[in-house]
């Protein structure tokens, strides 16, 4: 089992950057493909980023994809996402969510397991 914690979320002019973080509870955080998911009010929660058990496979949503970076530290049981050239649009609540079982899932937030608490993202225009 594992518990997660975002963190770094806030209120960010357009064309700003945020950094998220997630952190990891338990030993076996590298056992995990990692992944970030949003929710905006009024619309269904959607996949952002996912990468894999060590990191050497990641995967965006086209909306965000040269904009976001997806990284995991497995030594410090972090997951970050790095956010540019923020939109709008990109106002949600972010998610991190670990999936312990197949990778070729890594979009549908029904495949994983753990979910955090969230962290609001606030892009003002």
């Amino acid at each position: 089992q594992v518990q997660l914690v975002e963190s770094g979320g806030g209120l960010v002019q357009a064309g700003g950057s945020l950094r998220l973080s997630c952190a990891a509870s338990g030993r076996t955080f590298s056992r995990y493909i990692m992944g970030w998911f949003r929710q905006a009010p009024g619309k269904e929660r959607e996949f952002v980023s996912a990468i894999n058990w060590s990191g050497s496979t990641t995967n965006y949503a086209d909306s965000v994809k040269s904009r976001f970076t997806i990284s995991r530290d497995n030594a410090k049981n972090t997951l970050s996402l790095q956010m540019n050239s923020l939109k709008p649009e990109d106002t949600a609540i972010y998610y991190c969510a670990a999936n312990a079982n197949y990778y070729s899932g890594y979009s549908r937030g029904i495949n994983y397991d753990y979910w955090g608490q969230g962290t609001q993202v606030t892009v003002s225009s």
